[in-house]
């Protein structure tokens, strides 16, 4: 893929361009997936993806490779753990937040449901075909996000405010929001 054609977001480091090409905008129903950009978008919050991108295979060790039912059980050693890991983003409040949505996934699984019901209902079930010609374009949070947000506080969430849900319908493919100059729009939306 050329690189003036991708997304400009992405740059030219590899990892990201990688990401970019084969990842950003796939319509994702995988569980364990869906809660991994759970805790990778609220690490995220205040800094940039690239920053945490470059942590994710550090994230997936120290965090039982996003198993909420493992990670629903950390106590105090783990988090002492985990903020002592300089492979991952040592903040208290994100790693509480880690915990916290773990429990809440798994208070979900026990009332029958699931990460990929709750999350795609808010996009009726399939990704959303946007048509964004630049960057500036492109939305911060939408209606979608603030109702996905709001749904997942009253479950008992952390750190899913709509901007970070925005993000993570971006990068689980619940809205696709390559540019339209961009090659991976046109292939993600046939």
């Amino acid at each position: 893929m050329a690189d003036q054609a991708r997304c400009p977001w992405c740059g030219s480091d590899p990892l990201y361009v990688t990401y970019h090409d084969t990842e950003w905008g796939v319509p994702c129903h995988d569980e364990r997936t869906l809660f991994e950009f759970l805790i990778l978008e609220g690490a995220q919050a205040g800094l940039s993806w690239i920053t945490v991108l470059r942590k994710r295979e550090n994230y997936r060790r120290a965090f039982d490779n996003f198993d909420p039912g493992i990670i629903a059980r950390y106590g105090e050693k783990d988090v002492a753990r985990l903020l002592a890991d300089a492979g991952i983003i040592r903040n208290r409040l994100k790693i509480a937040a880690s915990i916290t949505n773990a429990r809440a996934t798994l208070a979900l699984y026990e009332q029958g449901g699931t990460l990929d019901q709750l999350l795609w209902q808010f996009v009726d079930g399939r990704p959303r075909i946007n048509r964004w010609r630049s960057m500036a374009d492109v939305p911060a949070i939408t209606p979608a996000a603030e109702a996905m947000s709001k749904e997942l506080k009253r479950r008992g969430y952390r750190f899913i405010g709509p901007t970070v849900m925005y993000a993570h319908m971006q990068a689980t493919g619940m809205v696709n929001d390559h540019l339209t100059s961009c090659p991976r729009h046109a292939a993600l939306d046939r």
